[in-house]
């Protein structure tokens, strides 16, 4: 098992930034990598970034790239989105989820369908 809870969301204006945490605890979280989804009303949940445990390998979404990063700290057991520039199209609520390693390095890290648990989520709203 592993719970994973998100924090840092808000109201920013356009070309702001945040940073999203998202605390990872259970005895399994070691074996998982971490991914950041997000979805806005009315539309399919959305990949935006992941990356593995140890930290060897990140990814991004294409609408995100050259805007956001993703970043891990094992010692606070935390997995970071630092959003920069960003736009109102970013509004959604974002989540932080657990995928098994070995669907995240065969290539599952971008299909929420392969993450095993998730957090609440945390509202990010960006005005123009």
């Amino acid at each position: 098992q592993v719970q994973l809870a998100e924090s840092g969301g808000g109201l920013v204006q356009a070309g702001g930034s945040l940073r999203l945490s998202c605390a990872v605890s259970g005895r399994t979280s070691s074996r998982c990598g971490t991914g950041w989804f997000r979805q806005a009303p009315g539309k399919e949940r959305e990949f935006v970034a992941a990356i593995s445990w140890t930290s060897d390998t990140t990814y991004l979404g294409n609408s995100v790239k050259g805007r956001f990063t993703i970043s891990r700290d094992n010692a606070k057991n935390s997995v970071y989105l630092q959003m920069n520039s960003l736009k109102p199209e970013d509004t959604a609520v974002y989540y932080c989820a657990a995928i098994p390693l070995g669907r995240y390095y065969t290539g599952g890290y971008y299909s929420a369908a392969q993450y095993d648990f998730w957090g609440q989520g945390t509202q990010v709203t960006v005005s123009s």
